[in-house]
């Protein structure tokens, strides 16, 4: 689906804060549909460096596809190997007894820089909630370390009570958490997120929207009324781009994802599209991008 780009018009150092790898001769990646699809074949960086160029995407975030330690330290040698990557988001168990000494290791690899757990799929859906899961978390605020929170609409509530009990954690809500846009439905996730939205140091990423849109015939237009909102409540200071790359495959190409991350955000300021596609990304992770 062709949609007219502004890329052109950006000054700043552009990065992907949001995209994946696997492998699938290495690991077993339970969360991918069954069946045959475009999903179900390795994805590495000699795959995403074309796109990277053809989109003028300058640096990346890779995020756990993987629920393992093994996964984690692939995707770091990844990153070692590879200068595009600025940085990576692992998985760990939070809830283990030796996470102080699993953390002090990924601590010690240059691009390290957050963790994730997929709440969203978690056996729990109060995971986030649970006073063992709270410990592990506040061992990351301790440690500055950011936490990507990938939950569903429902799950969103659960973020003020997290907020208050840990307020020194760093978090950005992965793919806007996920509302129905192939349904069109708003609520309860515009009430529920902008709540959110009004705790200090939590971040959005725009990314992840269309494999919640029809897949084979969404429009610009089914994304607007979402990114409107987002921007609305969470301002250019704490919203980041994100491909979700190769997840988004099922609905779209990465170009036509950069593609509708401007494309919905309109005309705005140079200085507000560096900080969406690049600057906070930056800032949030920290990321060495020099």
């Amino acid at each position: 689906m062709h949609i007219p780009s502004s890329a052109g018009n950006l000054v700043g150092l552009k990065v992907d804060s949001h995209h994946h790898f696997w492998d699938l001769t290495r690991f077993h990646y339970d969360w991918m549909p069954s069946g045959e699809s475009i999903l179900k074949r390795n994805y590495t960086p000699e795959d995403i460096i074309p796109l990277l160029h053809k989109s003028m995407i300058d640096r990346t975030v890779v995020v756990q596809a993987h629920e393992s330690l093994e996964e984690a330290n692939w995707i770091l040698d990844l990153a070692d190997e590879n200068a595009f990557i600025a940085g990576v988001v692992c998985w760990v168990d939070l809830v283990d007894p030796k996470l102080c000494s699993v953390l002090d290791d990924l601590m010690a690899r240059p691009k390290f820089v957050g963790i994730r757990h997929g709440v969203e799929h978690d056996e729990d859906q109060e995971w986030l909630t649970r006073e063992s899961s709270r410990n592990g978390l506040k061992e990351l605020a301790a440690r500055g370390i950011p936490y990507d929170v990938l939950i569903r609409p429902h799950q969103i509530k659960q973020i003020p009570f997290l907020a208050d009990q840990i307020p020194d954690l760093k978090m950005v809500i992965d793919h806007i958490s996920k509302p129905s846009i192939a349904s069109g439905q708003m609520e309860p996730w515009a009430t529920d997120i902008t709540e959110i939205a009004e705790i200090p140091g939590i971040y959005c990423k725009i990314s992840g929207m269309v494999t919640e849109a029809d897949h084979n015939r969404w429009r610009l237009r089914d994304f607007k009324p979402y990114v409107d909102h987002i921007m609305d409540i969470f301002g250019f200071d704490k919203l980041m781009f994100g491909s979700d790359w190769p997840v988004c495959l099922l609905a779209s190409t990465y170009d036509d994802v950069v593609k509708v991350a401007l494309g919905t955000v309109g005309e705005i300021s140079v200085s507000d599209r560096d900080k969406l596609m690049g600057q906070n990304a930056i800032d949030f992770y920290g990321l060495n991008v020099s």
